[in-house]
């Protein structure tokens, strides 16, 4: 019987030419609150790509709301291509042969959206469905999977791709308080291209199918993670709860159960598993409450050394570092899990 489940066929990613080292950021834009620069120092993260302003020794950066917008459709159109060619590449396509897309960012808002963008200047043709999938936050990458797989299991044959894309040096505030310095201190500006596509009469490249999808809604949690108007600030900021890794873990729990259970499967019958790179505490608690290992979320791990959290594209990019690595055989089962504002655990079971 043929399956008609949609299959990842390949990822591609991108980020701007410029990286920092933490020490790098702590010099660039000097903090004297030994505090704040504890938390650069301790974020398990030893470099990251950004779009930053000019280094101003004695004053802290400041890009109005106006220009932190320009910043992320700037970068989103240069990283963006960068990172749909490199999906595409293995597979012998071009923007062309792309039948849907969808565009997933937090970090920038305009109208029309930033997929018509993607699709006038990466060269997609001109009756290419679009979905943007704005303001989720960092739970957004699977929350965006979800329609893009259910389009390409309604149009067999047909292919899609998933385009998540962001700039989060546009939703930085420099005013030196803990609030932003948390989240000056973890993310990273970067994007992440998927090509989707269901095809039963296909089988000629290895990849896995999308078999189900879970999600867990913490309402208690809904202000935990916000990006808000700042009054001080003039502009947007982004704040996280210092005990966002603890709720986060206490119902991780849940959606991973119940998305095993609707297949049968247990805890080890599980090969891979890709969870978002959303800091070293959160990613600690994800492995306790579930009871994984360190080599389970190995390439969780490394994309937060490498590039920090990038937001809605991270799980991606450790997804890239799966596939790299070779040791994927047939048959083995792997889930995803992202988490992020809302508060939201995601949660989707795949197999090779």
């Amino acid at each position: 019987m043929l399956d008609n489940r949609p299959r990842l066929l390949s990822v591609g990613c991108a980020n701007p030419p410029d990286s920092y080292s933490q020490e790098d950021l702590l010099a660039r834009f000097p903090v004297p609150d030994p505090e704040i620069r504890a938390i650069f120092r301790s974020a398990h993260i030893q470099k990251r790509h950004l779009y930053l302003p000019p280094a101003d020794k004695n004053n802290a950066p400041s890009e109005t709301q106006g220009e932190l917008l320009k910043k992320h459709l700037k970068g989103a159109l240069e990283i963006g291509p960068q990172a749909i060619a490199a999906c595409l590449a293995p597979l012998g396509l071009t923007p062309r042969d792309i039948d849907y897309l969808a565009v997933v960012t937090t970090t920038g808002f305009l109208a029309p959206g930033l997929s018509a963008h993607i699709i006038k200047h990466a060269g997609f043709r001109e009756d290419c469905s679009r979905l943007d999938v704005v303001g989720m936050g960092c739970n957004a990458g699977l929350n965006g999977l979800n329609p893009v797989a259910s389009w390409a299991m309604a149009n067999p044959g047909r292919t899609a791709m998933m385009l998540c894309v962001e700039i989060c040096s546009a939703a930085y505030v420099f005013d030196r308080t803990m609030r932003t310095a948390i989240v000056n201190s973890l993310f990273g500006d970067g994007a992440a291209a998927l090509v989707v596509r269901a095809d039963p009469n296909d089988e000629r490249r290895f990849a896995p199918r999308v078999l189900a999808f879970n999600s867990q809604l913490i309402p208690s949690a809904i202000g935990a993670m916000r990006y808000d108007w700042d009054e001080e600030a003039h502009k947007f900021s982004f704040f996280l709860d210092r005990d966002i890794p603890y709720v986060v873990g206490a119902f991780a729990e849940r959606p991973v159960n119940r998305l095993l259970a609707s297949f049968g499967l247990k805890r080890r019958d599980i090969a891979h598993w890709i969870v978002h790179s959303g800091g070293k505490k959160v990613v600690d608690a994800i492995k306790y409450n579930i009871g994984i290992t360190e080599h389970d979320v190995r390439h969780t791990s490394s994309v937060l050394r490498d590039f920090g959290n990038l937001s809605s594209a991270s799980f991606l990019f450790s997804f890239k570092r799966l596939l790299d690595e070779g040791e994927v055989r047939r048959g083995d089962f792997m889930v995803m899990m992202t988490m992020g504002p809302g508060s939201t655990v995601e949660t989707a079971l795949l197999r090779w």
